[in-house]
């Protein structure tokens, strides 16, 4: 039986469409099942249409305050028979409740090598800071900013010809690969968490290096 993913967006999109695109495999452990986004008309909706997938927009604004604006997702979500929450460009922070609900089950990709560079920037930070290595992270969330156990990382070589948007586009093409590979092996049941590490039964251990 696969499991049933539920994906938060607020944007384009290109990382769900890399979810939806694993999903088509019939060997995939898991199908999105919904897709909530807080904005109405994004690129993310017409993705998902497009696949066949069910779609809900609730907009942010309409909500008199965070906590019952997560609580109707929650309930989107729910009603929907998820079993994971990924986090695909998705532009607001959540409620310590909402993380909570859906901890150990609940996963984000950020564009840096976790710890370093959390929030926004990322690309220019790297740039500036002089760093040979840069990337991409899967995480579980938590109800702090960019923390949480992480499940798969990708890195790529940060060249002297950098700009933030030439490496931006090298990290987001390993996004694509890593997003998947981290909702994989959650779905396959392959990820243990030992405190503030996840520990990843799979080759590698969730590290694709220089990916090609």
């Amino acid at each position: 039986m696969k499991k049933k993913v539920g994906v938060l967006v607020s944007g384009r999109g290109s990382n769900l469409q890399a979810l939806l695109d694993a999903a088509k495999d019939p060997a995939f452990p898991a199908e999105i099942a919904l897709v909530i986004s807080n904005i109405p008309d994004v690129f993310a909706l017409e993705r998902a249409a497009k696949a066949g997938v069910p779609t809900q927009v609730i907009p942010h604004k309409g909500f008199p305050s965070r906590e019952t604006f997560d609580a109707a997702m929650d309930a989107a979500l729910r009603d929907a028979g998820v079993d994971f929450v990924c986090l695909a460009g998705f532009m607001r922070l959540l409620t310590k409740s909402f993380v909570e609900g859906w901890q150990g089950r609940m996963i984000n990709i950020h564009p840096s090598l976790l710890p370093s560079f959390k929030g926004l920037h990322t690309h220019e930070r790297a740039i500036e800071a002089g760093v040979k290595l840069h990337g991409c992270s899967v995480h579980l969330v938590t109800p702090e900013l960019d923390d949480g156990p992480l499940l798969v990382q990708a890195a790529v070589p940060v060249l002297a010809t950098d700009t933030p948007d030439t490496l931006a586009a090298r990290v987001l093409e390993q996004e694509h690969k890593a997003y998947p590979l981290a909702l994989k092996l959650l779905a396959e049941g392959k990820v243990t968490v030992d405190g503030v590490r996840a520990v990843v039964d799979a080759p590698g251990g969730g590290a694709l290096v220089n990916p090609q």
